[in-house]
């Protein structure tokens, strides 16, 4: 009977340990981090709050965030993104690239860095003040993997000149190295952290274009000057979508006018130089998180020089906005006029 009772006594024990190192495995299968990042509705920001002029900033206007985890999800938390709607899985190559965590933050501030740039100069223009646009360089923004300045070059590195010789333009630059030949050497000048470096290295055929390059991709680095001044200072925020919304306070401010007349306005849309407006990611995110804010009207870009007609962030929203049922009003818009113009003929 002791020894039945030692085996019965033994069995159990093991069940129990089975038991316990099934669960732990379970509770670290779950824990263990995927290759997926998640996206998701974010916040809707008073502008004027990172407005910094002697002008008093209008208050009615809202840039939207999409919210995105700063660590790859957990193998349970992206299960559960699948019955959370308005998340998104985005795989790490698709988020990152080639470039790192603190290169991707980098990237996302320089970009948000251009975007305010253009709003105020464009905002300045059409205020009729005369904005000074100072050309400082090129943003490096990524390093192409056949360039021969591959393990030289850094994100957000600010290429000057090249031989000797400092641009003026990004198309003097591009002009430039097009004329060489391909395989000939060239010794470009940057700067990076305010201190200026020179690099050796080759022209290539640059990917996309197949034309004479130093292989990087590049975003213009501009400084506008106005009177009255005017800056832009949005935090941790980074991206280029806020440009539209960037440029309607800019606008306001300059001019002191009163265009919603109280109305709360959110939207979205990179802004170029010439009052364009572009197209971003996550527009439906964006929606939601402008109607959870109590937006009357969202802004969304009709633009498709990158996406289907169906695919347009003006399509995306009103879907969305269809989904969620929501009583904010969808407007197009493919240029900051179109946007001015709304405010105009209905407040």
């Amino acid at each position: 009977m002791n020894n039945e009772t030692k085996d019965k006594g033994k069995k159990k024990s093991h069940k129990w340990l089975f038991f316990f190192i099934a669960v732990v495995a379970i509770v670290v299968g779950l824990s263990w981090p995927t290759n997926y990042y998640l996206e998701m509705p974010g916040e809707a920001f008073q502008v004027s709050q990172f407005i910094r002029s002697g002008k008093k900033a209008p208050n009615n206007y809202y840039l939207v965030t999409v919210s995105e985890t700063q660590r790859p999800a957990s193998v349970l938390r992206y299960l559960l993104s699948y019955t959370r709607k308005y998340e998104t899985r985005i795989s790490r190559e698709e988020l990152l690239g080639d470039a790192t965590s603190s290169q991707y933050e980098e990237l996302q501030n320089w970009y948000m860095e251009t975007s305010q740039q253009n709003a105020i100069y464009y905002a300045a223009k059409k205020a009729g003040l005369k904005p000074k646009l100072n050309y400082e360089g090129v943003y490096v923004m990524q390093v192409q993997k056949h360039s021969s300045f591959k393990k030289k070059l850094q994100i957000g590195d600010t290429v000057l000149g090249a031989n000797g010789h400092r641009f003026k333009s990004t198309e003097e630059m591009l002009s430039y190295f097009q004329k060489k030949k391909i395989g000939s050497k060239v010794k470009i000048n940057v700067l990076r952290n305010n201190k200026p470096l020179t690099f050796s290295g080759k022209i290539v055929k640059v990917e996309g274009t197949n034309k004479p390059g130093i292989g990087i991709q590049l975003v213009e680095h501009v400084k506008v000057t106005t009177k009255p001044e005017l800056k832009i200072d949005a935090g941790a925020i980074g991206g280029p979508s806020a440009g539209l919304m960037f440029t309607l306070t800019s606008y306001e401010t300059f001019t002191q006018q009163d265009l919603a007349k109280g109305h709360k306005i959110a939207g979205t849309g990179t802004i170029s130089p010439k009052g364009k407006v572009g197209a971003i990611g996550g527009v439906d995110k964006k929606v939601v998180a402008a109607d959870r804010a109590g937006a009357e009207v969202f802004f969304a870009p009709t633009d498709t020089s990158q996406l289907k007609k169906a695919d347009s962030n003006y399509q995306v929203a009103k879907r969305t906005a269809k989904q969620i049922k929501t009583k904010m009003k969808i407007v197009p818009v493919g240029t900051f006029e179109d946007a001015l113009h709304y405010l105009q003929k209905h407040y």
